[in-house]
């Protein structure tokens, strides 16, 4: 039982004979009847009673005519919606914590009331597990900070980041030629702003003695605050945190301390629900 079939029935309920239905589907009758009766033989049933050339209605005709309908109607809904160049349906879309606390607010807010037509559905991860989900399908982009496989998804820059080092408002400068602060605090492999920070000892000479992995920003900015030790963010993190006043903030070098957050999506399945939100992405970040 496929589409064809069922609008045949249900033209065939309509015009209330195989003539009449050939005439409106543009086919010759015995295509129809043919159609009508190979239906009957999958499903078993009778679907209609029949009086001469006239066609009734069984009680089975009856119960699929109403399936018909619904699923007729969802496959014209499907098609109008991979048809229509307007934003619409469901967006799942993936994003770093850092992105969606702080970067993400003022945008989705103007997409939604700009496209009331999307349910977005903002999923959280690091780069490594949004990805993995982009290409699963799972999600249908993602916000995460650069390297982004270029082979494998098509990516926009939108959000430029300035990363810093984080440590309790006492820590001296952080300098060359004075230790660092001997615990890193981070995210759970995978966050690139972990990877970054272990770099940044590697290119010291030096390797922490511990490394507290925490999954929130608020969580590892209370560690930091009260002294455990230092951690890397973007700067922007810190508008939103109540107590930035008790951090001191620590410069990168200048060839380490940007980065840009990138649009991602899978490499030939981009839809114009991710072009609108580039677009409004774009849009607020021109403005700031």
């Amino acid at each position: 039982m496929n589409l064809s079939d069922l609008t045949i029935f249900r033209t065939v309920v309509e015009e209330g004979s195989i003539t009449r239905a050939a005439e409106r589907l543009h086919r010759v009758q015995s295509n129809i009847t043919t159609r009508v009766r190979q239906l009957e033989e999958e499903l078993g049933v009778a679907l209609f009673i029949r009086q001469g050339k006239r066609l009734h209605l069984a009680p089975a005709g009856r119960v699929l005519l109403d399936y018909a309908d619904r699923i007729l109607g969802l496959a014209e809904e499907a098609r109008e919606a991979v048809q229509d160049s307007r934003p619409r349906g469901t967006f799942r879309l993936g994003s770093m914590e850092s992105t969606s606390a702080v970067r993400l607010p003022a945008p989705l807010s103007a997409y939604m009331k700009r496209y009331p037509e999307v349910d977005i559905e903002l999923r959280t991860g690091n780069p490594e597990q949004l990805a993995r989900a982009v290409l699963a399908g799972d999600l249908d982009a993602a916000l995460a900070a650069e390297p982004i496989a270029r082979e494998q998804f098509e990516q926009i820059p939108v959000f430029e980041e300035e990363l810093v080092l984080v440590a309790a408002a006492d820590q001296p400068p952080i300098v060359p030629g004075k230790p660092a602060p001997r615990t890193m605090i981070a995210f759970e492999n995978g966050c690139p702003h972990r990877k970054r920070l272990e770099d940044w000892y590697t290119e010291r000479g030096e390797t922490p003695a511990q490394t507290l992995q925490l999954a929130s920003y608020y969580a590892m900015l209370g560690c930091v605050l009260v002294g455990m030790g230092i951690t890397l963010l973007p700067k922007s993190v810190l508008v939103t945190y109540p107590e930035r006043r008790r951090l001191s903030l620590h410069p990168l070098p200048k060839n380490r301390d940007k980065a840009w957050t990138m649009l991602f999506w899978r490499k030939g399945a981009g839809s114009a629900k991710i072009d609108a939100l580039a677009e409004v992405l774009k849009s607020k970040h021109r403005r700031h």
